[in-house]
Parts: C-alpha cells; sequence; structure tokens
C-alpha cells in the first residue's frame, strides 16, 4: 500500500534525511538508499521502521505530493510514495518495498515456518484494512457516517485481540515485520485521543498492552517528525468532516485559513 495525500512543508534534512526535492540531479551511488517520502504516510513509516530495525544506511527525501516534482512522476507509476531508489532501480508499494530491504539485509523479521510467515503476512494486510478505515474515519461527513467507522474501527480491533498473543508483540516477544505494520495505526490515535471522546480500546486489553509496547520502540518513534501531531492536526483540520470541526483551534499551531 501507498499514499498520496497532500504535504505539508518539508521538513530540514540530517545526515540521514534530504528534504530537497532536487533529486533529479542526484547521482545514485552503488548500493546506495533513498527512500522517497511523505511526513504524514502511514506506509512511509512502515518501511522506516524496517530499515532502522535493520540499520540499513540510507537517505530520506520529503515531497510535496500536492505539487509533485517532475522526477517524481517520471520514476513512480502510480504517483504515490513511499519509492525506494536503489542503484539497480526503483521499488514502489510499501509491501514490496519491505519484502525487499527484508530479504536483503541481515535476519528477516518474517517468522522462518512457512505457515507462520504466511499468518503474518495475512495479518499486515489486515493492518493496511484498518489504515484504509482510519481514513474514512476522519473523512466522514456526516456524525451519522464517522460513528459508523468508529464501530467498524472498534470491530477491527476485536479481530486483532483475539489473534494477539500474551507476548510484547503479535505472536512473540521478537520484534517482527508485523509489528512494523500495526505501528503507524496506533500513532493516529494518540492524536485522535487528544480531542475525540470515543474509547476505541475500551473492551482490548491485549491491544491496549500491544500498542504501548510498539509505542516505545525506538525505530517507531524515530519514524515521524517531532511535530508530527501538530502537521496530522492540521491536515485533519483540513478536511472539513465530522471529525475536523471536533478540534479546537487551541491545539493548532497554525490556525486554519
Amino acid at each position: 500500500m501507498t499514499a498520496s495525500l497532500p504535504n505539508p512543508p518539508a521538513h530540514p534534512g540530517s545526515t540521514t534525511e534530504q528534504a530537497s526535492a532536487r533529486a533529479d540531479t542526484r547521482v545514485q551511488r552503488d548500493n546506495e538508499l533513498e527512500l522517497v517520502s511523505f511526513n504524514l504516510c502511514p506506509y512511509v513509516q512502515r518501511a522506516i521502521i524496517l530499515l532502522t530495525e535493520k540499520g540499513i544506511p540510507h537517505k530520506r527525501t520529503y515531497i510535496d505530493l500536492s505539487n509533485k516534482p517532475d522526477w517524481f512522476r517520471k520514476i513512480s507509476p502510480l504517483g504515490k510514495v513511499p519509492l525506494l531508489r536503489t542503484a539497480t532501480g526503483v521499488l514502489f508499494e510499501s509491501s514490496v518495498i519491505c519484502e525487499y530491504l527484508d530479504e536483503t539485509s541481515g535476519s528477516s523479521l518474517h517468522p522462518s515456518d512457512p505457515f507462520h510467515k504466511a499468518r503474518h503476512r495475512s495479518w499486515i494486510e489486515f493492518a493496511s484494512s484498518i489504515l484504509a478505515a482510519i481514513a474514512g474515519f476522519y473523512s466522514a461527513p456526516t456524525p451519522q457516517k464517522l460513528e459508523e467507522q468508529a464501530q467498524l474501527l472498534t470491530e477491527k480491533f476485536r479481530w486483532l485481540e483475539q489473534n494477539l498473543t500474551e507476548h510484547s508483540y503479535f505472536s512473540d516477544n521478537h520484534f517482527r515485520l508485523v509489528d512494523a505494520a500495526f505501528a503507524p495505526v496506533f500513532r493516529y490515535f494518540d492524536v485522535f485521543e487528544m480531542f475525540y471522546d470515543f474509547d476505541f480500546f475500551q473492551n482490548t486489553p491485549k491491544v491496549r498492552n500491544y500498542r504501548t509496547a510498539l509505542s516505545l520502540r525506538s525505530s517507531v518513534k524515530s519514524a515521524v517528525r517531532p511535530d508530527y501531531p501538530d502537521l496530522l492536526l492540521a491536515f485533519l483540520k483540513r478536511k472539513n468532516s465530522s471529525l475536523s470541526i471536533q478540534i479546537p483551534d487551541q491545539l493548532l499551531v497554525e490556525k486554519p485559513e
């Protein structure tokens, strides 16, 4: 899965993050990886988490998806992020990128047993379905649709509750690729809970514990900018949805126009 939402201003780069969009002038060095990204994209977060967990050197380029640069249009068949630029070529779709990174660097973050590996891949798809439901939730045009989406999300977390173990992560105490897929899901609720009064996890104690364990993981913490909550709140406010009108202006760093 990928995302193509409008993008806030790019964040200044560091040794591993390059915010400039002038990628058409770059020369791809041997074995160099470049992740083309968007500041709020949960699918980008999955790739960043995996890159961090495996200690894979890379740089990140944040682009404005509401004003896509020409070089990006030329290499992105779907017009979405993430993209992974390698010395061999370009990969797109987060699931493909994560599988490639997992297979080409160190020990796999998938279980070795074929059935359990396939099961984890199934639940990665389920995590993507939650992200789709979240998009429906924050875009709901009426209170009735908002409530319907909230109930849909609650039902999805009930399914997850029934399939979690008592361990820290999805299936045991080892962080896996499936955990990288679920981590961006829960980050949304850290922001929703700042203003929306609905307990999605009231009857799912294992999901609550799982959410906490993922939030404490260093790779998960560093997968977004420090101002991610402010960026997400501003994005939600611009949706003019049933949810967005509930965001108090005092939570916004920049007041909407």
